[in-house]
């Protein structure tokens, strides 16, 4: 197990700390930290993109604290939260009487961040016209606030972030092609979960601890196989964020805090009394999805190729962690060696 958390110097303040960890040793996240670590140094804008819940906010904030301007302030701005108007006047600031209820001058966000980083979240929401003003900060370094007439200077390295396409929207003329040009001198991906099989569990071990702490409760007994089983199985649209809420909700709902956690509560709305929207409820059940299958069919021969055919997807899945595989299978590692053999199903080195 492998936890993987920011270290600074003494020097840095206690309230410009990361409050959290970065958690995680499945390759495909070690070789994403290790771009980080790169890029991290430089003074160019960085793009941070995945999918929702994949972390993207705290990649953005260790490329500020890995880089030479870690001593310097980071600010965050979630643009989607903010109308045009008003994000326009939290990043430039405005003057006073600059509109109406501007009873004073407003130091925007540019100016809070000079000499440190601006975070934007949500980057594929803002309009065309503000991005335009900020495509002109990254080229010249100069902003004018809201009303006044004054060019200020700021050195700020901006780093966007978003789970949308933009390359896509900017071929559909929905984002500006020169300003993703220089937001994306390097582009880091941040892997979805379900590429990071090998984190699974020490994320929701992490997860249960901390909420096992809140509770007040004595210690953490674990999961049960069956539970991991489940964990391991699921597809977390929603990736870390999910897990999170998953985790925390399993161990509330837990009734023996002693005892491992052998039910997983995926869904919050999962009811015998779950509610139907009445506008779109179906006058008949829905049908039952997917193909017939074709008959007539031999069986026993089916039922062996479909465990073959599971057996391999699990060991593809599991990048040949025959342990992990197992788990995926809910089989013990004893029983999913003794299918390999059965089938001949060629298997690499244990690395579990």
């Amino acid at each position: 197990m492998v936890f993987l958390t920011q270290v600074w110097s003494n020097k840095l303040m206690a309230a410009r700390r990361p409050t959290q960890q970065i958690i995680g040793e499945a390759p495909a996240f070690l070789e994403m930290l290790e771009h980080v670590s790169r890029a991290a140094p430089l003074d160019k804008p960085v793009l941070v993109v995945g999918e929702r819940g994949t972390g993207k906010e705290l990649i953005a904030s260790r490329l500020h604290f890995l880089s030479d301007r870690w001593e310097q302030r980071v600010v965050k701005v979630n643009c989607a939260a903010l109308t045009e108007s008003i994000l326009e006047s939290e990043l430039f600031g405005h003057e006073a009487g600059a509109f109406t209820g501007a009873s004073r001058t407003h130091i925007g966000h540019f100016e809070r961040a000079d000499g440190g980083t601006l975070i934007l979240d949500e980057l594929a929401t803002i309009t065309l016209r503000m991005q335009e003003k900020i495509l002109r900060v990254i080229e010249y370094g100069e902003i004018q606030r809201v009303g006044g007439s004054e060019t200020l200077r700021v050195d700020v390295r901006i780093v966007g972030s978003t789970n949308s396409d933009l390359p896509s929207l900017a071929a559909r003329g929905k984002f500006r092609q020169d300003l993703l040009d220089r937001l994306a001198f390097d582009v880091i991906t941040v892997p979805p979960l379900r590429e990071r099989l090998d984190d699974v569990m020490t994320l929701a071990h992490a997860f249960a601890v901390n909420m096992v702490s809140e509770l007040r409760q004595s210690y953490f007994p674990g999961f049960s196989p069956r539970a991991a089983a489940a964990l391991l199985r699921h597809r977390w649209p929603g990736n870390v964020r999910e897990l999170k809420n998953t985790i925390e909700r399993s161990v509330y709902r837990s009734d023996d805090p002693e005892r491992p956690i052998s039910k997983i509560a995926f869904d919050p709305f999962d009811s015998p009394f779950k509610l139907i929207d009445s506008i779109d409820e179906p006058a008949t059940p829905p049908a039952r999805q997917g193909r017939a299958p074709l008959l007539p069919t031999n069986l026993t021969q089916r039922l062996i190729d479909t465990e073959r055919e599971l057996l391999q997807a699990a060991l593809d899945k599991a990048r040949y962690n025959q342990r992990l595989a197992a788990d995926l299978l809910g089989l013990s590692y004893h029983q999913f060696r003794g299918k390999l053999r059965k089938y001949d199903i060629a298997g690499r080195a244990d690395t579990g």
